[in-house]
């Protein structure tokens, strides 16, 4: 029953997060607006054309992003046992942002085309991530959660620095990614949607199915072990996995943050820890949070925006603050 009701009001908080999304900007569009726009398009109707151009895809860019972190979150924190795993802190965003930047700064033939943005972003966290695994290994004490956590920060902001310095060295193309760089959802279009949502479609399908590994899993490494898990193979395609979740998000919306930190406390309060519901109600909840986050940074300053990024850095900054003060205090 309670996951039933978990389920009815995930639904609900959708309906209510795209009707608000629909209704605020310069011009309001309601559901009637919305319904006819995509079933019954008029090309000579303004609100139609206002749909389909703009807000159906910064729409979908949001909410396949921050169904991606969502997840993603989850997957980290459940494969390092850190609470503090989170993409934007751990330098996936970074290194993802990285990547693309340089592609664009640098043509590199075929991989600077936009339909290859997602391969070229995951790819750039995957690495950036890599590092800090290795980083965080070192020493007499191994791997351990403030190690990853600090390495983590230290990582992104080596990437953000690269990125920086790149983008000084060719005003076009910071004049080009400006607003993806600030993480926001105006950044979606049509072309940025259709190349990372197949993309983004298979890692969220194969990170629900390692569900029942990561069950397995919280049990402890020894007792996984025994049960016939094996630890390498499933942290290692656990990562490759929220490689290309983190990938495909930024290759869309740009480096928001916090999401994956927020999502996966609160999709725990809904459900049980049992991750075959957890993964995908934490990959909704972050779909709702994003959407929300960007109808309130066009709603709080209108007719003027803010990034879609500075909201969910607003919210997420403090509970990072409040979550390493609690560890602090253990």
């Amino acid at each position: 029953m309670r996951g039933l009701l978990a389920v009815a009001a995930l639904l609900l908080l959708l309906g209510a997060a795209v009707a608000f999304h629909q209704a605020t900007g310069p011009r309001p569009i309601g559901w009637s607006g919305l319904w006819q726009a995509v079933w019954a398009f008029d090309p000579m109707n303004f609100d139609h054309q206002t749909v389909m151009a703009l807000r159906l895809p910064r729409l979908l860019a949001a909410f396949l992003a921050g169904a991606a972190l969502g997840m993603a979150g989850v997957l980290l924190q459940s494969l390092l046992r850190n609470p503090l795993g989170e993409p934007h802190i751990l330098g996936l965003n970074a290194g993802a942002s990285l990547a693309v930047v340089v592609c664009l700064a640098f043509p590199l033939g075929v991989f600077s085309a936009p339909l290859l943005r997602p391969v070229v972003a995951a790819t750039g966290g995957g690495l950036a991530f890599l590092l800090v695994l290795l980083l965080s290994s070192a020493g007499r004490l191994g791997l351990t959660m403030t190690k990853v956590t600090f390495c983590g920060i230290a990582v992104s902001a080596l990437a953000s620095t690269l990125t920086s310095g790149v983008l000084l060295l060719d005003e076009e193309t910071l004049a080009t990614v400006r607003l993806w760089l600030l993480g926001d959802a105006a950044a979606g279009t049509w072309t940025t949607v259709r190349a990372a949502a197949p993309l983004l479609l298979l890692a969220l399908l194969a990170g629900w199915a390692l569900a029942a590994r990561l069950n397995v899993l919280a049990l402890g490494d020894a007792l996984a072990t025994s049960l016939g898990v094996s630890l390498l193979k499933t942290r290692l395609l656990g990562l490759v996995v929220v490689a290309v979740l983190c990938g495909g998000a930024v290759s869309m919306v740009g480096p928001v943050g916090f999401i994956g930190l927020m999502v996966p406390a609160m999709a725990r309060r809904l459900s049980s820890l049992d991750h075959r519901a957890l993964l995908p109600r934490a990959a909704v909840l972050g779909g709702i949070m994003l959407i929300v986050a960007d109808a309130v940074a066009r709603w709080l300053l209108a007719p003027r925006e803010l990034a879609t990024g500075v909201m969910t850095a607003l919210v997420g900054a403090p509970v990072f603050v409040l979550i390493v003060a609690r560890r602090m205090k253990e």
